[in-house]
């Protein structure tokens, strides 16, 4: 029982210990005015728009998506050093990264920034963004606003297209659940029957 209990105590300092990344933006011109991602190296997202929300949209990503994007916190030299560009550029919100591994913790704050990989990873943290906002807004209509169901899906499917989406099987509930209910429109339903089918796909 020792034994385990000490194999238990190892795999949680294991877990505090490993790479994890957070992202925040903050643009009150904007909608939502701010974001803040955390990610762990395993892939594990938390996305939430307030620094108080205590229940975050939760998604996991791909290992190869998860390795990609910390492959780039190496490139921008584990975030040591400064990001904001010298050029002069309007107001995009401010951006803040910060990298934890142990008891190294690296944090840079930035309106733009030339840095090639840096700008990389920010796309990565907009796209986890986009994610979870089209998952705010699916759950939203589906319980709230039928009638709006058409156009969130049509939203989904083109975030889809645009290759904006990630971690698309955790919609697959949310789609089937339109799908196999006859209160929703025919339209909705087929497009829901859709979007699944691309999502499955894509799985296969």
């Amino acid at each position: 029982m020792r034994a385990v209990w000490l194999l238990c105590l190892a795999g949680a300092a294991l877990g505090a210990d490993s790479p994890s990344l957070f992202y925040s933006k903050s643009f009150p011109a904007s909608k939502p005015a701010y974001v803040e991602i955390k990610l762990t190296k395993a892939g594990a997202v938390e996305y939430r728009e307030a620094p108080d929300e205590d229940s975050p949209i939760q998604f996991r990503l791909k290992d190869s998506e998860s390795e990609e994007i910390f492959s780039l916190v190496d490139k921008a030299g584990s975030l040591k050093r400064p990001l904001e560009a010298p050029t002069k550029v309007a107001f995009m919100g401010m951006k803040t990264f910060r990298y934890e591994n142990g008891t190294e913790k690296n944090e840079v704050k930035f309106n733009y920034t030339q840095d090639t990989s840096a700008q990389a990873l920010a796309d990565w943290f907009e796209r986890i963004a986009e994610t979870a906002q089209r998952r705010i807004d699916l759950e939203r209509v589906i319980k709230y606003d039928k009638l709006g169901v058409v156009d969130s899906l049509l939203q989904l499917q083109i975030a889809m297209d645009r290759k904006r989406l990630l971690a698309a099987d955790q919609f697959l509930p949310l789609l089937d659940r339109v799908v196999n209910n006859e209160s929703y429109m025919h339209t909705a339903r087929a497009r829901a029957s859709e979007v699944a089918g691309l999502i499955r796909g894509v799985k296969q």
